[in-house]
C-alpha cells in the first residue's frame, strides 16, 4: 500500500506533498479556483469517482485549503471555496502549468493563458504581468483560452481564474 506521508523526510516539499501531493488534489484546487464550485461540476470536469472526490474534498477541507458553504437546505447542497491557504497555491499551479506548456506542449500550443485583469497582459510562470510588470496574486488574474484550446473542443474548458 502506498502511504501518503514521508516519514524521516526533513523537507518542506515532502511536508507539502503530504497535504496536496495526492493525484487529484491540485486538480480539485484548480477547478475550485476556476469557479467550478459544486460537487457535480467538479466531478464532471475531472471524471473522478464520487467516493474519491468526496474523500479528497474532505481532506482539503480538513487541511483548511477549501471551505464548504451551504447554498441549499433541502436537500443539503454545498459549494466549495478556496481559503487564503488554498489561494496561496496559485504560484505553484502557475509554475506547473507553464512547466507543462514548455516540456509537454499540446500540438497547437497552450490550452489556456493567464492574463492580468488590470491590463490584459499575459502572466509569466513567476506570476508577473509581462505587460506592466506587476507582481500578481490569484485574485489579479483570469484565464483565457489559449491557441491549443480548440484541440480540446467538446471538453470543459478549465479557466484558471480565482473568483471569490
Amino acid at each position: 500500500m502506498l502511504h501518503r506521508d514521508y516519514p524521516g523526510q526533513a523537507c518542506s516539499i515532502a511536508r507539502s506533498l503530504e497535504v496536496i501531493g495526492e493525484r487529484w488534489s491540485l486538480l480539485i484546487v484548480r477547478d475550485v479556483m476556476n469557479g467550478n464550485r459544486r460537487f457535480s461540476g467538479i466531478q464532471a470536469s475531472l471524471g473522478i469517482a464520487r467516493n474519491v472526490l468526496s474523500a479528497r474534498l474532505q481532506r482539503l477541507i480538513d487541511e483548511d485549503i477549501i471551505e464548504r458553504r451551504a447554498y441549499q437546505e433541502s436537500p443539503p447542497r454545498y459549494e466549495y471555496f478556496l481559503t487564503e491557504k488554498g489561494l496561496d497555491l496559485w504560484p505553484a499551479l502557475m509554475a506547473l502549468m507553464h512547466w507543462g506548456d514548455r516540456y509537454n506542449p499540446g500540438p497547437e500550443g497552450p490550452p489556456m493563458v493567464v492574463v492580468h485583469k488590470g491590463c490584459g497582459g499575459v502572466v509569466s510562470d513567476r506570476g508577473i504581468c509581462e505587460s506592466c510588470g506587476q507582481i500578481l496574486t490569484a485574485r489579479d488574474a483570469r484565464a483565457a483560452p489559449g491557441p491549443g484550446a480548440a484541440v480540446y473542443d467538446g471538453l470543459p474548458f478549465s479557466p484558471f481564474a480565482a473568483r471569490r
